[in-house]
């Protein structure tokens, strides 16, 4: 199971990074929206990808869902934010909200459910 990881935070990034490898997922990461969408533009068809919404930069985690959806309609994509559901544009279909602070536990769940 590839799962792309996109966060800035550097600690989130690398601890999730270790705890979904643990997992089972094959995880690559990026640090935001623009090496994000560079990824998704490359070979590798992710299974699955998690994003958060705002990053440095202009390319928001709304656009990598976006594009992760249409590279590969079938792929498990979870948008991650520390707003509140109901202050963010409507979510495009198929993607799955988390509110940060989440666990490893919640993420798993986000990831398998569908």
């Amino acid at each position: 199971m590839s799962l792309l990881f996109v966060e800035d935070e550097d600690d989130l990034r690398v601890i999730m990074q270790d705890a979904l490898q643990s997992h089972g997922y094959q995880v690559s990461l990026a640090t935001d929206g623009a090496s994000a969408l560079s990824m998704l533009e490359g070979d590798t068809a992710y299974s699955h990808v998690v994003t958060d919404v705002r990053m440095p930069g202009e390319v928001t985690g709304l656009e990598v869902a976006t594009k992760a959806l249409e590279r590969s309609p079938h792929s498990r994509v979870v948008l991650v934010s520390g707003y509140q559901r109901g202050q963010l544009p409507p979510l495009p279909e198929g993607v799955v909200f988390l509110s940060k602070p989440y666990r490893i536990k919640q993420l798993l769940l986000a990831l398998e459910e569908g």
